[in-house]
């Protein structure tokens, strides 16, 4: 989890590797292999296929350049999710992008809470159509707190947390109710 590519070549395979053992029980869905049709998610279009690599290694870029590890953790989830080089999985392995960043940086990782999911696609959503990156940065600021403050090393203690905080509450039902994720106290 903690590496990190320092060459573009290195980044490319890392993210196939990942989603290789991220899809390895969906051979249906070509572990490893990126996308060969178009794909998008309601009215998002993403990256042609014959673009996704030249896409990524530009993206690879403007990582390294990054300074910061909360920045380059962002930085490459996003990418990966915009790119989607994937037929499935994308937002899987983009999260585990992400936290290589972190934990290679000695910070805290970042999970998205069931519940969390809507608020999170809607930051996604805000920077890929309006290019608005604030609501990203705080959803993902906010998903960092919560994932720091739940004790996860204890199994009992985490999942009593989690559902005392709404973790797992469906995200259209937790929209529809007013149900919020919550910080553990």
């Amino acid at each position: 989890m903690s590496r990190v590519p320092e060459k573009v070549e290195a980044f490319v395979e890392l993210l196939r590797n990942r989603h290789a053992a991220i899809m390895a029980a969906r051979a249906d869905r070509h572990p490893g292999s990126f996308k060969r049709r178009p794909n998008q998610t309601g009215a998002t279009l993403f990256v042609a296929p014959e673009l996704v690599e030249g896409t990524l290694i530009r993206g690879f870029e403007l990582l390294r350049a990054l300074p910061d590890p909360f920045q380059r953790a962002v930085f490459v989830m996003f990418l990966v999710t915009e790119a989607h080089p994937f037929d499935d999985g994308n937002g899987r392995v983009a999260r585990v992008m992400m936290n290589a960043e972190l934990v290679a940086a000695g910070l805290r990782r970042i999970v998205i809470p069931t519940v969390f999911r809507n608020d999170y696609i809607r930051a996604l959503k805000a920077l890929s159509h309006n290019g608005a990156p604030e609501p990203l940065i705080r959803s993902l600021t906010f998903a960092q707190r919560y994932t720091h403050a739940v004790d996860f090393g204890a199994w009992e203690m985490a999942l009593a947390q989690l559902r005392a905080t709404n973790a797992f509450v469906d995200p259209v039902a937790a929209d529809g109710a007013g149900i919020r994720l919550v910080l553990p106290r």
